[in-house]
């Protein structure tokens, strides 16, 4: 890269980390400020479980601290993915705007460089942000799913609660119901599963005292089958084993909706690839989560092609109202991307629909970038 390029590049990427810095202080902050009672009432607690009766200010100062970053260190990296597109516009914006300030553009352009050169440097940097959050999605949020569904009430705590299962339907059309579900150990509790005909009558039951999931099965301890018709049942027959597309993640999704975003790629194609996967919708829901990641990244770079003819400008122009004509814009690309990449669109497969956005927003970053006046 030229002493430009590095100059720009440094300028934008500054922006950035100032931006995150802000935004998540600011959001820190005022969850902070709503809760601090709560937070200050589990250090008393903590406190209290280590021996001390009544722990001073400094004492529950600093536990109220580490119950704070325990909470919300998770949150900030999953955020990141989710604000990175808005935060690279607006430092893009704040950089150029810098740039058309001092007249660097002017002295640029008249040493024969023109817009469009400039805008190179802010596309690599994009590049390399947007491969960082495809590194943080596919390899750390995977990890630290637990940690990112907890509720305030939860922080210093890494395990998930346990809780009951209520009736669920599995991709071959068994219905599953358990006393419990440790999502820390992947353990069923008090399983009862039935299975039913092409009439929807039940022609099988199956209890078992627990069930641990493993290679795309429940293995289960003391499992119990009875035949049924609509006239009797049979007797019990020993069950070990019973495969089904239901697994831990999809109870995990079921009872957190937010679990769904910490899943990676590689898990959910590992789902898709299980024979016993048949119901369409849950394929289709898969898809797009396998896949639609990939194409609000794509959006958020197309996103930022499309804002860039704002800011970058031949003559000194009064960036606020440059801002909020783009502003609009680039909000409605960004929520374009995120609704194409999670929404079905109907007539269409899951793996066509999540491009639809990058597909027009393809036609709209081309016909803005050639119409840069430079």
């Amino acid at each position: 890269m030229s002493l430009i390029d590095r100059y720009i590049a440094r300028q934008f990427l500054t922006n950035v980390v100032l931006l995150f810095v802000i935004l998540f202080s600011f959001i820190v902050v005022i969850d902070v400020s709503l809760n601090i009672d709560q937070f200050l009432e589990m250090a008393k607690r903590l406190g209290a479980q280590a021996g001390e009766q009544d722990p001073g200010t400094i004492r529950k100062s600093v536990l109220s601290i580490l119950l704070i970053a325990d909470l919300w260190w998770p949150k900030l990296l999953q955020l990141y993915n989710f604000l990175l597109g808005m935060i690279m516009v607006g430092a893009m914006g704040f950089t150029f705007s810098q740039m058309s300030k001092n007249r660097e553009f002017i002295a640029l352009m008249a040493a024969g460089i023109g817009l469009h050169r400039i805008i190179k440097p802010i596309i690599i940097v994009a590049l390399g942000l947007t491969a960082l959050q495809a590194i943080n999605q596919e390899f750390i949020i995977p990890k630290i799913a637990p940690l990112l569904v907890r509720g305030h009430e939860d922080a210093g705590d890494h395990r998930l609660s346990v809780d009951s299962v209520p009736l669920t339907l599995d991709g071959q059309g068994r219905i599953f119901r358990a006393a419990a579900f440790d999502a820390n150990t992947n353990t069923l509790e008090g399983l009862y599963i039935l299975e039913r005909d092409e009439n929807g009558h039940t022609s099988r039951s199956i209890t078992a005292e627990s069930a641990t999931y493993h290679d795309g099965g429940w293995n289960l301890v003391n499992g119990i089958a009875q035949l049924r018709s609509q006239s009797s049942i049979s007797q019990e027959l020993p069950i070990d084993r019973i495969e089904s597309s239901l697994d831990p993640n999809e109870l995990r999704i079921n009872r957190y909706e937010s679990y769904s975003q910490a899943l990676s790629f590689a898990q959910a194609r590992e789902m898709l690839n299980r024979e016993t996967l048949k119901d369409p919708d849950k394929r289709a829901r898969y898809e797009r989560i396998a896949l639609g990641r990939f194409s609000m990244m794509i959006s958020g770079i197309l996103t930022l092609i499309i804002a860039a003819p704002f800011y970058a400008t031949r003559e000194p122009k009064n960036m606020v109202i440059q801002s909020i004509r783009c502003a609009p814009i680039a909000i409605i690309t960004l929520i374009a991307g995120v609704i194409g990449a999670t929404a079905a669109i109907p007539g269409l497969p899951a793996t066509v629909g999540v491009f639809i956005p990058v597909m027009i927003l393809s036609v709209v970053a081309v016909a803005q970038f050639s119409a840069l006046k430079t």
